[in-house]
């Protein structure tokens, strides 16, 4: 079996687009080099739901958010496991980014 860990951060990480930090905490768990932010921690007024969907063979299939700014939208920027395999179940509805959201430390 493929080593598939993942590492709870207590370093504050952000996650930033269009200038805006859409999420922010200190609980993100790093999973494959990508911070997954808690459900209470992204700023939900930046999100909208996505009809987009991928498939991991080890964590499940993930629904996707558009990131909006103003009247900017970066659709499917954030992607999530609602009902992820039992070996990435500590991700569950977490929230992770990408196609230019900045996630760093501070």
């Amino acid at each position: 079996m493929a080593d598939h860990s993942d590492t709870p951060s207590d370093k504050h990480v952000s996650a930033t687009w269009s200038g805006t930090v859409v999420a922010d905490s200190y609980h993100t768990i790093v999973v494959e080099g990508n911070h997954y932010f808690p459900p209470a921690a992204i700023r939900r007024e930046h999100f909208r739901a996505s009809g987009e969907h991928s498939f991991c063979p080890w964590k499940g299939t993930a629904s996707y958010y558009d990131v909006a700014v103003g009247d900017e939208v970066n659709a499917g920027a954030a992607w999530y496991y609602p009902e992820p395999m039992q070996e990435a179940e500590k991700i569950q509805d977490y929230v992770a980014f990408w196609r230019g959201v900045e996630v760093r430390p501070g």
